[in-house]
């Protein structure tokens, strides 16, 4: 898949996704097998920028290209200005937020509420384009409401104001993350429109990517909340999209080393103790749904990791569950503690 100078292979890509998407976790999943992956949301509010938090999500230094930044807003010329801040500090694609869901981001009228206003999402696009001389993309949802499904209509203004490349959730913003996605209509938006087009929602398998490009049409399936605790799932996605073959599952061995290095990551870029809480819920994903864990050794591993204060207590009580794992051995929590 081509987006302006950009080769996006393999076709799969990491969705943005808020508090979840960071360098560290981009950095992975793109080592891990991702085509492209893109930021968490950025404010295009100019007084947030030099927060902490802003700081972190603009820093893109050492991260593989091409570096996709996602910005939200809802007036087209702060949009505008957000994309051209971004670019100068060294984002190569620009994606604009139409897709989230969250009430905070909706009441302010961003993210997939401008759905409901199509005059304003052209306003917001054109501007944006015409701010910098990078790739824009866009992400939306369905639409709006179940009986407001006009992620068609949007499409359509989006590649006549210069868009480069479409993704589409399968859901509709009052929909949030419940149910089951729907690919119909990202099957329409995709043979209307001559741009590439990427689905979202639900892909979690080789299985169901393979069934979600055939059934679309689409250019690439974007992976989300299935990449939590599972960064693997790119390469076992984009092996099976080459060969139709299946990967055999990681080892433990290979999951303990990717989680160290992951939570290293972490701590190295949030220094401590933010790097620690961050880590806790990336800690979580991993331990959740391992066959080798019981539900008991998974609670028992969360309640013992989400006590620890340090990076190195963070780091040594999840080598030790892992290696008492790998032993066959039950590990020694109270001891570990």
């Amino acid at each position: 898949m081509q987006i302006g100078p950009h080769s996006i292979h393999p076709r799969v890509i990491l969705a943005p996704m808020a508090g979840v998407t960071d360098k560290p976790f981009r950095v992975l999943c793109k080592r891990l097998g991702a085509g492209l992956c893109v930021s968490e949301m950025t404010t295009s509010d100019p007084r947030f920028w030099h927060t902490a938090k802003s700081r972190h999500r603009m820093d893109h230094v050492g991260e593989p290209d091409p570096v996709s930044v996602q910005i939200a807003g809802t007036v087209p010329a702060v949009m505008a200005e957000a994309a051209r801040y971004n670019v100068a500090h060294g984002a190569q694609l620009i994606d604009i937020n139409m897709g989230c869901p969250a009430k905070k981001v909706c009441n302010a009228w961003a993210g997939s509420a401008l759905m409901r206003d199509e005059a304003l999402v052209a306003q917001i696009l054109e501007a944006v384009v015409a701010a910098v001389d990078v790739p824009v993309t866009l992400k939306i949802r369905t639409g709006w409401a179940a009986d407001r499904r006009n992620a068609l209509t949007i499409a359509r203004i989006a590649e006549a104001a210069g868009i480069q490349a479409l993704a589409v959730h399968g859901r509709t913003r009052d929909q949030q993350y419940t149910g089951t996605a729907e690919y119909d209509t990202i099957a329409e938006v995709k043979a209307a429109l001559s741009i590439p087009v990427i689905a979202n929602g639900d892909i979690d398998s080789p299985h169901t990517a393979l069934a979600v490009l055939r059934h679309t049409g689409c250019d690439a399936v974007m992976v989300g909340r299935a990449a939590q605790g599972r960064p693997w799932i790119f390469r076992e996605i984009s092996h099976y999209l080459a060969t139709g073959e299946l990967l055999p599952a990681p080892s433990l061995a290979e999951v303990r080393d990717v989680l160290l290095g992951h939570l290293e990551h972490l701590h190295a870029f949030y220094g401590e103790p933010a790097g620690v809480r961050i880590a806790r819920k990336h800690l979580g994903w991993y331990a959740k749904d391992r066959p080798e864990h019981t539900d008991a050794q998974r609670c028992a591993f969360r309640a013992v990791v989400n006590r620890a204060e340090t990076a190195e207590a963070q780091l040594r009580l999840t080598r030790d569950y892992f290696d008492a794992l790998i032993a066959g051995a039950t590990p020694g929590f109270q001891a570990a503690a």
